[in-house]
């Protein structure tokens, strides 16, 4: 495997001082690097009876469909509210200030399918841990959750595990 950490291009000071973004761009527009990650992520989910992958909007939407593909199951958009032209179903969660809405469509997942819930990033838990609830309150069983960055520091993956779902990150990254 390509060293995955090389192609993750980091941003000082974005999109507030002191937060070091880590842009998977470079990492997605790299064929091998790209086709390492699909690989590693739906080979960690391979057998695992998993019948749709689920991405969180936006760049959880290049990885899913991809991990969708790889393992020959369907792909549920995990949206922002507003953004689905059917009739869906949603789950509000805090942000550091306020809230925010995700949505799927009522008919996205078929109770007791199991789902990977996939994105780019895992960093303080609070979006994957709305949509992994979100996908339960549709009826799902979630298989797990797969990201190819983990924050370590900021305790993403304890919130996920205490759901009960296993969490996979190829890579981590200290501090936020």
């Amino acid at each position: 495997m390509i060293d995955l950490r090389s192609l993750v291009r980091t941003i000082p000071d974005y999109p507030k001082p002191g937060i070091q973004f880590r842009d998977i761009t470079t990492l997605i527009g790299d064929a091998a690097g790209f086709r390492d990650v699909v690989g590693a992520l739906s080979g960690r989910f391979a057998g695992a009876g998993v019948t749709k992958v689920a991405g969180i909007e936006a760049r959880g939407f290049i990885l899913g469909g991809a991990v969708a593909h790889q393992l020959g199951v369907g792909f549920v958009p995990v949206r922002k509210q507003g953004k689905l032209p059917y009739q869906v179903i949603g789950h509000d969660y805090d942000l550091e200030y306020g809230t925010d809405r995700i949505e799927i469509h009522v008919d996205a997942v078929e109770t007791g399918e199991r789902v990977l819930l996939v994105d780019d990033l895992i960093a303080t838990g609070g979006t994957a841990v709305a949509a992994s609830r979100l996908l339960q309150q549709a009826g799902a069983t979630l298989a797990g959750s797969a990201f190819i960055i983990e924050l370590p520091a900021l305790g993403g993956r304890k919130k996920l595990e205490a759901l009960g779902q296993p969490v996979h990150a190829l890579i981590a990254f200290d501090g936020h």
